[in-house]
């Protein structure tokens, strides 16, 4: 009898949810709040009715988000008490498959070689700035001109993971990649000109995908017959517009930025949680990207073998030669060894990360366990008298000199000048009060009314960490030459401020101890190594998973 009305009941369930299934309406490509007929003829609104999901760009992997136990559960010998676990959530994303390679950043390079040509003394601070310091690869007490000479450009090296590359260089290295993939979309759905991302552009004409969504005309220097002037696709023909034949971010086109994952995407991603989902690994016990508790392979085929390029022990970078070597004594061919389970190679070992977080020695899990980020420097678009956005040109680049007297390109002509956001922007909220958070609950006088922080005559304003400040500015006697003072203040008690990012991950140079996701360490965003490289990850827009098919009731006609 209780069974006969356990099944009753849910007879009566499943028969409601399958009528309120059917009561919804498919509209179609009518409008649900009008009724009125998208895209037609006589001036419909227009809007991607046929939009499926994201494209996967060039060299990517997807990665399903989900919870996970972020931070460290194992030993912690090295006593850091940095990464306390906690539980937190990340969006669907993408991230690179492998380490950015020598070949591709060659690439980048190339391509500021040929746009911005260093020979003109204008331009010369842009390739420059990009360059990778080789000179990383020196050791005082060690012979290593070979890779100084050869690991960048030889072709031998042309798949191994690029490294000499500080963290604003790989940043500006995502945004080329970002316009570089779009505007390549664009060609091949025939918007622009066939071969106008090599017949058009100069230095005062490239392409940037944020200029285009918002400032279509201005694109390649508003040369309108590279933005309009092709064969266009059927679909496009057909829009009526005001925009004509733009495309705009509704369209769907038009892939999310290149950037770097932020330390949550990349742990998560390194962990590769995706076919396990017993209890202790949900918890975190998980210590490595592969699943087992040691380094080498315990798979009968591959038994021994070492499953990462990593320091095995003191003059041991690679074991003996032979059968029980790793094969690599620095750095490895990206993709040497197996992937994780989410397809994602070296996410332990060859060269450890940076990520995009501005170190802090604790994840502030209480105020945030979504998408946790460390780093949001809000910016708006400049904009001109007129009501137009302020574009770039080869006589107002943007240039920042780094501490060590670099000069790297951070806005390059035919981009969106930024400003930080103001009161307009800020008045009354409550998500966020300023432009700069990278400090964010972390000791300024915005996080606590009871803190009084740092201060002294270097320093008038009130710093949580005291941090040295060095200062580089143009030579007095010589306007060409930078005057470049170290900070010799024996008050300094630290390097964190808001100019040191997270790595992650072991190298070749570091013990198995560093090979755990939840590690992490820090260094100054504009100083580069020998063991430090990066890869890529973009945002997913819509849906979690990837190709769910979800079923729809229609109602009946």
């Amino acid at each position: 009898m209780k069974n006969a009305l356990v099944f009753k009941s849910l007879m009566v369930l499943t028969i409601s949810i399958l009528l309120f299934s059917c009561n919804k309406t498919d509209y179609g490509n009518s409008s649900r709040a009008t009724g009125w007929k998208y895209n037609s003829k006589d001036g419909g609104f227009q809007v991607n009715t046929n939009y499926k999901e994201q494209e996967t760009g060039p060299g990517l992997v997807f990665v399903e988000g989900g919870t996970f136990t972020m931070g460290r559960v194992q030993d912690d010998v090295m006593h850091d008490w940095n990464n306390t676990p906690t539980q937190q959530h990340v969006q669907s994303f993408y991230m690179d498959e492998t380490e950015v390679t020598n070949v591709m950043y060659l690439e980048y390079l190339d391509w500021l070689k040929g746009v911005y040509p260093p020979t003109e003394p204008k331009y010369k601070n842009i390739y420059h700035g990009a360059l990778p310091d080789t000179l990383v690869w020196r050791n005082r007490l060690g012979f290593n001109e070979m890779m100084t000479n050869n690991y960048l450009r030889h072709p031998a090296y042309a798949n191994y993971p690029v490294v000499g590359v500080n963290w604003i260089q790989a940043v500006e290295f995502s945004k080329w990649r970002t316009d570089r993939v779009n505007e390549r979309i664009l060609e091949e759905e025939r918007v622009i000109k066939e071969n106008a991302p090599f017949e058009d552009v100069s230095a005062e004409s490239t392409f940037n995908t944020d200029t285009y969504l918002n400032a279509p005309s201005q694109t390649y220097g508003g040369n309108d017959e590279a933005t309009r002037g092709g064969k266009k696709s059927e679909d496009y023909e057909k829009r009526n517009d005001s925009t004509g034949l733009y495309i705009q971010r509704k369209d769907g086109l038009l892939l999310p930025k290149y950037r770097l994952p932020t330390e949550a995407e990349w742990e998560y991603a390194a962990l590769g949680l995706v076919e396990l989902r017993s209890y202790n690994i949900y918890r975190g016990r998980k210590k490595y990207p592969w699943d087992g508790q040691y380094t080498r392979s315990g798979k009968r085929r591959t038994r021994g073998d070492q499953l990462a390029n990593f320091k095995q022990g003191d003059g041991d970078y690679g074991g003996i030669a032979g059968w029980s070597d790793d094969g690599a004594d620095i750095t490895a061919p990206v993709a040497s060894y197996d992937p994780n389970d989410y397809g994602l190679y070296d996410m332990a070992g060859n060269v450890a990360e940076w990520v995009a977080d501005v170190y802090r020695p604790i994840v502030d899990d209480e105020y945030n366990d979504f998408n946790y980020y460390r780093g949001n420097v809000y910016t708006k678009n400049a904009i001109n008298p007129d009501g137009t956005v302020k574009i770039v040109t080869t006589d107002s680049i943007i240039y920042d000199t780094l501490s060590n007297g670099k000069i790297v390109a951070r806005v390059l002509p035919g981009g969106i000048l930024q400003t930080p956001v103001d009161e307009n922007e800020t008045y009354l909220r409550t998500n966020f009060t300023k432009s700069d958070n990278r400090n964010f609950r972390d000791g300024d006088k915005s996080s606590s009314r009871y803190y009084e922080g740092f201060q002294d005559e270097n320093t008038p304003n009130r710093r949580m960490y005291n941090s040295p400040i060095h200062s580089v500015e143009p030579s007095a006697a010589d306007s060409t030459k930078l005057d470049r003072r170290y900070d010799e203040s024996s008050k300094r008690t630290t390097i964190v401020s808001e100019e040191v990012r997270v790595y992650k991950g072991g190298s070749w140079k570091d013990r198995a101890y560093w090979l755990d996701p939840a590690q992490r360490r820090f260094f100054p965003q504009d100083m580069a190594t020998d063991y430090i490289g990066f890869r890529n990850a973009m945002s997913r827009v819509g849906e979690k998973a990837k190709n769910k098919k979800t079923p729809k009731h229609r109602a009946p006609r």
